[in-house]
């Protein structure tokens, strides 16, 4: 495939970048650290590249993504998942760090990708912060299934872990109190939040964390990437149901969680729960139309800026 001058494949690994440039077509390998990347991204902005593509790889990814954002070069930073299978569909079976760089430049001049939104530094930490409380309360959780079978000999150790993992997990929850506090946009939107049934400080700290896009995007886009909406199965004569795929999959499970929490409340979604029960719908499919449910309600309200009313 002749790909156009302007777009950038960048293959990113823990230490090194595999740069495709198709304006100079030729690949070019940098080092994945805060010196190598700023020369990088300003030779790329002065060469008016149109779209820089790469695969979404955690915290590998973060300087590059700061430093484009910083510099007003458009990037998109693409499912892994989606770009191996445009890999595929050009009958790519060969996988290395080079040409996975060409085929992400590739896929930005053949798809209409979506730019990343300017990164927010407050909205980083935020996520970071969440995260670490994700690993304290899974730790917690592991400690305390073996507490359950423990002997004498180790209840004190894992009485006095689980003792650390407490004032662990309060002190990151007194951080992201604070952080949230002093941002005044992500304050306004965790009030609008809670003013929903069911969604507490756990659900509205994870919304803002892992859905920025909350309140700019329509009910269907916003639920598709959290993983709810439903997709059809349909070919030829065969019907199947539709089911949910993808998405942020720790938004889902606080999403989920909250749906269970509402269910066993008087609120309208409560209602809707048990006339989704009535019909014959089973617990588990109800509760995941209630987690949609909420996450539209939660979209519209931090959209018009209006609080929740029953």
């Amino acid at each position: 495939m002749i790909i156009h001058p302007g777009f950038v494949g960048i293959d990113i690994s823990k230490n090194r970048l595999d740069v495709f440039d198709a304006t100079t077509g030729r690949s070019e390998q940098w080092a994945n650290a805060a010196e190598a990347i700023a020369s990088l991204v300003e030779r790329l902005r002065a060469s008016g590249t149109k779209l820089v593509v790469f695969e979404a790889t955690g915290r590998y990814d973060t300087h590059l993504r700061m430093a484009f954002a910083a510099a007003g070069v458009d990037f998109a930073r693409v499912n892994p998942a989606r770009a191996r299978d445009f890999a595929r569909s050009l009958g790519l079976l060969a996988k290395t760090d080079a040409i996975d760089a060409r085929m992400l430049a590739a896929m930005g001049q053949s798809l209409e990708l979506e730019g990343h939104p300017a990164a927010d530094p407050e909205r980083e930490r935020l996520a970071l912060l969440h995260k670490r409380r994700d690993q304290l309360v899974a730790t917690r959780k592991q400690e305390q299934t073996r507490l359950a079978e423990a002997t004498a000999d180790t209840c004190d150790s894992l009485n006095a872990h689980l003792a650390w993992l407490d004032e662990a997990i309060a002190g990151i929850d007194l951080l992201i109190a604070k952080l949230i506090a002093r941002h005044a946009e992500l304050e306004a939107a965790r009030k609008l939040m809670c003013s929903v049934p069911g969604i507490g400080p756990v659900t509205s700290t994870t919304l803002l964390a892992l859905m920025p896009e909350l309140g700019a995007r329509s009910h269907k886009t916003i639920a598709a990437l959290a993983g709810l909406a439903p997709f059809n199965c349909d070919s030829g004569q065969a019907r199947g149901t539709r089911q949910i795929q993808g998405g942020r999959r720790r938004v889902r499970q606080a999403l989920y969680m909250a749906a269970v929490s509402v269910s066993r409340s008087k609120s309208r979604f409560a209602e809707a729960y048990r006339a989704l029960r009535q019909a014959g719908k089973p617990a588990k499919l109800a509760l995941v139309a209630i987690a949609r449910k909420l996450l539209v309600t939660l979209n519209a309200i931090i959209r018009d800026e209006v609080p929740f009313h029953a």
